[in-house]
């Protein structure tokens, strides 16, 4: 199968398997808000965890900040003045699009094929009124109203920087993670899970003296490690971490070890290292807030590269910013003056990183007379981890097959039970969301309590003891 027809078919079975749905579909939908599925929460949730678990093992601390925030925050972080996109408008079909590589004025609309002229700059955050003000004519107490959703979690960070130095007990470096909701008010997005209104950010926020940032304490752990990397104005080339930061391209340690460690999460949940590559955003594409930025980009048959992680440098822009405008100190006592930290962000898109995990994780073959498509998902970030059958409809087997799946759902597995149609079928459902393992009761395990296990990818089958389950599945 070519790839056209390959990529319509994971996002078909996506959707058919209950991992991701058009939002409001009964009424025509809404474009740029997808809903997760059952199976797709579940894939969710695990992709959050295994980061949480990465992140706690590096010391860092999890908080949780709103999703609305006064006019201030945004303000001060810049948002309001620099976080815009271009646009372009149909002169016949009046569609609005984003500018980028492929839209722009002189090129026809993609929907009608009409002339696209300039539209304008727009400001990507959805406005909000916090409260209701008597005086709404007065200008003051309308900007005292004005709220905004947030486009990024950092902000609820930088916010909290006293309360969470005081926490870490004034002492540098230290880290703070967060997963939670993001909007933006994309201009035209038109790309799945892709380019997204509400979206979920998973970022670290690591606060560091400057003057300590060119030293990681763990650097030696990473630098050995060789990683695809497309410098601002450079070719593409794998490269070691060592070499690239001992080079001056990525300015310091910190930076080049928090890159090192997003390719490590990323391989871990099963994006093929193939299809990860690092690429240094040029300096008219950089963040307003960022000394350097490095985009961590999968290679999807469909989009072609694709930002999943971003990790900036963003200095010391985000404290002074907020120190300025709400005269509060910011500063940290560093042993020979007071100085104001810098941040190191790794900033995961899980919505795209689910993208990367479905399009990676798909396959087709042929077994037999049969086309079998499988998501080979790791088992670690699976959505249902087995499942339970009774190989006929036979009352005493799905008596035992129901006991069997009771006792791994009570010792905490993500487990399924079916006895719908015949075991090939059956086989076939796992296969499509990616169940690692597929248990079945037979006449066997009336007498001797072991039942077979087929595992996915290999489709080979064995006897295991129902004592021993629990082992064969972590």
């Amino acid at each position: 199968m070519d790839k056209e027809g390959r990529k319509d078919e994971t996002v078909e079975l996506a959707r058919r398997r209950g991992f991701l749905w058009q939002a409001f579909e009964i009424y025509g939908g809404a474009a740029g808000f997808y809903d997760y599925g059952p199976l797709g929460a579940l894939l969710k949730r695990r992709i959050e965890d295994k980061w949480r678990d990465f992140y706690r093992r590096e010391g860092f601390f999890e908080i949780e900040t709103t999703t609305v925030a006064p006019r201030e925050i945004f303000e001060a972080s810049g948002h309001l003045e620099s976080f815009a996109d271009q646009a372009v408008v149909c002169t016949h079909c009046k569609s609005f699009f984003r500018v980028g590589e492929n839209v722009r004025v002189g090129v026809n609309c993609p929907e009608c094929g009409g002339e696209l002229e300039a539209a304008g700059e727009f400001n990507l955050m959805f406005q909000t009124r916090i409260g209701v003000s008597k005086g709404e004519r007065d200008e003051r107490a309308g900007k005292k109203s004005e709220g905004y959703l947030r486009p990024e979690t950092a902000q609820g960070i930088f916010a909290n920087f006293q309360r969470l130095l005081r926490f870490n007990r004034d002492k540098l470096p230290f880290g703070v993670m967060q997963i939670g909701k993001a909007y933006r008010n994309e201009i035209s997005p038109r790309q799945s899970l892709i380019r997204l209104r509400e979206f979920t950010l998973a970022e670290v926020e690591v606060f560091v003296d400057p003057d300590e940032k060119k030293k990681h304490p763990r650097f030696e752990d990473v630098k050995g490690r060789t990683l695809r990397m497309v410098p601002g104005d450079g070719e593409e080339e794998e490269k070691s971490v060592g070499e690239v930061v001992s080079s001056g391209i990525i300015a310091n340690e910190y930076l080049g070890y928090h890159i090192a460690r997003v390719n490590e999460f990323l391989e871990s949940i099963g994006i093929p290292r193939a299809k990860i590559r690092f690429r240094q955003h040029h300096r008219d594409e950089m963040a307003h807030y960022a000394q350097d930025c490095w985009d961590a980009e999968f290679l999807s048959d469909r989009y072609g590269w694709m930002e999943i992680v971003g990790v900036a440098d963003r200095g010391d822009y985000d404290l002074s910013s907020h120190a300025s405008l709400s005269s509060v100190d910011m500063s940290v006592h560093a042993e020979s003056a007071k100085i104001i930290p810098h941040v190191i962000e790794p900033s995961y898109g899980i919505d795209r990183i689910i993208y990367a995990l479905l399009e990676s994780a798909f396959y087709e073959e042929q077994v037999g007379t049969e086309n079998r498509r499988v998501l080979r998902f790791k088992r670690e970030i699976a959505p249902i981890q087995a499942a339970v059958f009774p190989l006929l409809n036979r009352d005493e087997l799905k008596l035992k097959a129901r006991e069997v799946f009771q006792m791994l759902r009570d010792a905490s597995f993500i487990v399924e039970y079916d006895d719908s149609g015949s075991i090939g079928r059956r086989y076939r459902r796992q296969d499509e969301i990616g169940t690692p393992y597929c248990i079945t009761i037979d006449y066997e395990t009336l007498d001797n309590d072991t039942v077979t296990v087929r595992e996915r990818d290999t489709m080979k089958q064995v006897r295991v003891p129902i004592g021993k389950l629990e082992e064969v599945l972590v």
